[in-house]
């Protein structure tokens, strides 16, 4: 019970560390990318990858782990389709600022100059994904609730 109780907390704390984190690395990215601004930049993508692997691990403890109502309830759940529909489209909309963002770590840590022109693309694709964590928000709790589509 308690080891259900903790997962789920989790679970549910990583909405909060993954909106923040992503919601600071869309705001970073339209502001000065001096090297203060991109310490932002970083610590928002920090934040929301430390999600990611949270709601990852909860999540998948939770729905295969035999923790919670089982592997057979989530899968006829259609909600439970829309939330991993979403995770999907958030984590294809990640590769492109993910693998950016590593060559701009390494462009720091070599002393090189970092080629921000997609900077702009990155805050609008952190803003949808924001908006598909908002859904997942909404497909979890009718998931929850049991409503139908």
């Amino acid at each position: 019970m308690t080891l259900r109780w903790g997962l789920a907390a989790i679970h549910l704390l990583a909405l909060a560390i993954g909106f923040t984190g992503i919601w600071e690395r869309a705001r970073a990215l339209r502001g000065t990318l001096d090297a203060q601004g991109l310490r932002r930049v970083f610590a928002g993508d920090g934040l929301w990858g430390f999600a990611a692997l949270l709601w990852i691990g909860t999540g998948a403890a939770r729905a295969f782990g035999g923790l919670e109502k089982g592997t057979l309830y989530y899968m006829g759940q259609p909600y439970f389709a829309v939330k991993m529909a979403l995770f999907a489209a958030i984590l294809a909309l990640e590769i492109m600022p993910m693998v950016t963002l590593i060559r701009w770590r390494i462009a720091i840590r070599r002393g090189e100059a970092v080629d921000v022109r997609r900077a702009r693309l990155i805050a609008r694709i952190s803003d949808v994904q924001t908006l598909l964590v908002i859904l997942i928000v909404f497909a979890a709790t009718a998931m929850a609730r049991g409503i139908r589509p």
